[in-house]
């Protein structure tokens, strides 16, 4: 059964789907739906164990293909977590995904020692989440220094609670960074465009752009969305949309040519 998604926008325009982060759900991206959805076909979907989807308990691989059974043929804007997903969905079913743009993503952790201490520490998180509940929880999440820049909106903090405490922990377990294996390798199978979109006081992940750019396949820039952190199409959605809007109009002046070659 596919994920649940919500649809906006004309369904004959070019489509594209959008995969949220941990602990976020498909409602993240409104402020980003309206001015997307007047040019495209918008999919907000919730990933597996979240929202709407909390009952689908999968790993990445499994979450990936999901995500390309609900939706297909499209161009994928992932961010971190979803980013991932969006990622392994890329290098499983290449056909599908017309160009991509990860947010605050990675390629996953080089040793098997940092991917145990990874798994370790999400395997604490998910314990702790069970015994305390989903407010403590979130509240302790937000508090993480990754979302310093983050703007302490009530409205998006209710959207997380359509999370529930099995679903969370479940995706800590199987969809964790310490569950990857390090997909840098094979970074130049890709061929799709990408762009790498990152926040500019996030190093950490700007480090992990730079490098996705570097190894991909096909055409990948990074940019960067100033005086922003690792949520940055949170924090600067207009910011964000006027680098992404352009990228996706690429492939639509691409598409055109053949499009109109037939009757």
């Amino acid at each position: 059964m596919p994920l649940h998604a919500d649809a906006h926008g004309d369904p004959a325009a070019s489509k594209v789907v959008l995969v949220h982060g941990f602990t976020q759900t498909r409602r993240s991206w409104a402020p980003l739906v309206p001015r997307l959805a007047r040019h495209h076909r918008v999919l907000a979907v919730d990933a597996p164990a979240h929202g709407r989807s909390a009952d689908h308990r999968t790993d990445l691989a499994e979450g990936a293909n999901l995500l390309g059974e609900t939706g297909g043929c499209a161009a994928y804007i992932g961010y971190s977590m979803g980013g991932r997903l969006a990622l392994h969905l890329a290098l499983q079913r290449p056909e599908l995904v017309e160009r991509v743009v990860l947010v605050g993503a990675t390629g996953g952790l080089d040793t098997e020692e940092e991917r145990s201490q990874r798994r370790a520490a999400d395997e604490v998180l998910a314990i702790e989440l069970e015994r305390d509940g989903l407010d403590a929880f979130l509240e302790r999440w937000l508090a993480n220094p990754l979302f310093a820049t983050l703007p302490k909106d009530p409205a998006a903090l209710e959207d997380r609670r359509e999370n529930t405490v099995e679903g969370l922990a479940d995706s800590l377990r199987r969809t964790g960074t310490g569950t990857q294996e390090p997909l840098w390798g094979h970074l130049p199978q890709l061929s799709m465009p990408a762009l790498l979109v990152v926040g500019e006081r996030d190093e950490k992940f700007t480090v992990l752009a730079n490098r996705l750019a570097d190894g991909w396949g096909g055409p990948a820039r990074v940019a960067v969305i100033a005086d922003a952190g690792h949520a940055c199409h949170v924090e600067q959605p207009e910011a964000f949309l006027d680098l992404v809007m352009p990228f996706l109009d690429e492939g639509q002046r691409t598409a055109s040519p053949a499009a109109n070659s037939n009757p």
